[in-house]
């Protein structure tokens, strides 16, 4: 004879099993955030049981490593792929946790194609919520040759920096202490040392103009500095003449010669008579929508200003724009030559031609 099970035994077995129905998508809630609202309930209970069963690992690291590795996302590319190579890569301990973890909280339909610099000290929940940004952390930054401090901070705006032109010419024309070089300087115009750096975008302005001229100092040598010691300049003279140099030519080959023909009129107490003097004391030239207002007329070698070296005498009062290596070290081992002059070539080269006196100058002009 069957023996009935009692309806109290019955009701306990039943508010036991909606107990754990309700408390195993509860505790997985408290741990890991709410489900996807796309899952139906019976699918929330079977990935809040999954997300429980691996007991904590889904928030642990793959390795005690922080080395960090490229990790590229294609689009179209399904979860169970990106799983797989994850965990090939060494980035993930199990595919199919990290795979159980976005399907329940829905990041799996909002993984971004790119570029990722991942490393397996991170956890799969920290991997799971990077892949949700493809915008890289780093961003590249580029100073040319020759720019002078509004041309780099007119690059700001689509840099990927957090910096505006006004915020970082008012940094940029006040003093940077912690450098030798710089004291007394107030101006960086010279010392933003052109290079390509890789920078975090959360970099402020005073850490972009101390890595830029870190970089200087960097480069700042003694066989530099012993150089510029040689041609009878301070480092900030060597820099400002530089400066001139690195406008001068698109050459770097020919910058030990101009180095030369601009050393030999200092010694002798000839004007200088450079164009990029001029043309930095010009400023914008919103015409040709240019800082660099090429050609000059006979009124602009005119314009009134200390930077002007038609008028003035010696160095300018400050460098006009950022040299880079080669114009530098043409300064500390120019040329050994007796040229006073030079003329750009007329076949539109680029390159110039050198002369000693006035008179052979003038037979290099072109017709």
């Amino acid at each position: 004879m069957r023996r009935l099970v009692p309806l109290a035994v019955i009701a306990v077995i039943v508010i036991c099993g909606v107990a754990l129905f309700v408390a195993i998508p509860s505790s997985a809630a408290r741990m890991y955030g709410p489900p996807s609202p796309r899952l139906s309930l019976s699918q929330v209970v079977q990935y809040s049981i999954r997300l429980l069963w691996y007991d904590g690992l889904l928030t642990r690291p793959a390795a005690n490593d922080e080395s960090k590795l490229s990790f590229t996302v294609t689009h179209g590319e399904s979860v169970d792929e990106i799983a797989r190579q994850l965990q090939l890569a060494g980035l993930i301990s199990d595919s199919g946790m990290f795979r159980d973890y976005l399907i329940y909280t829905g990041l799996d339909t909002s993984i971004q194609a790119g570029n990722y610099r991942l490393g397996p000290s991170m956890s799969i929940v920290d991997i799971a919520h990077a892949m949700q940004d493809a915008t890289p952390a780093d961003i590249t930054f580029v100073v040319l040759p020759g720019w002078r401090m509004e041309e780099i901070s007119l690059s700001l705006p689509t840099s990927g920096l957090n910096i505006t032109p006004t915020d970082f010419m008012k940094a940029a024309s006040g003093p940077r202490p912690g450098f030798d070089f710089l004291v007394g300087v107030r101006s960086m115009e010279g010392f933003l040392y052109p290079d390509t750096y890789t920078l975090p975008r959360v970099t402020t302005v005073d850490q972009l103009l101390d890595a830029l001229v870190r970089n200087f100092a960097l480069h700042l040598t003694s066989d530099l500095s012993d150089g510029f010691s040689r041609q009878g300049l301070s480092v900030y003279q060597a820099v400002t003449l530089a400066s001139i140099v690195e406008r001068e030519t698109m050459h770097p080959e020919e910058m030990p010669m101009i180095a030369s023909v601009y050393l030999n009129r200092l010694k002798i107490g000839m004007n200088l008579d450079a164009d990029p003097t001029v043309q930095y004391a010009l400023g914008y030239n919103s015409i040709q929508q240019t800082w660099w207002t090429n050609p000059l007329s006979a009124d602009d070698l005119k314009f009134a200003s200390p930077y002007n070296t038609y008028l003035n005498p010696g160095l300018p009062p400050t460098p006009i724009s950022n040299p880079g290596l080669d114009a530098l070290r043409a300064v500390a081992s120019p040329a050994d030559t007796n040229y006073y002059y030079f003329q750009a070539k007329c076949d539109g080269s680029g390159y110039h031609v050198f002369a000693k006196t006035f008179q052979e100058h003038l037979q290099n002009l072109c017709p």
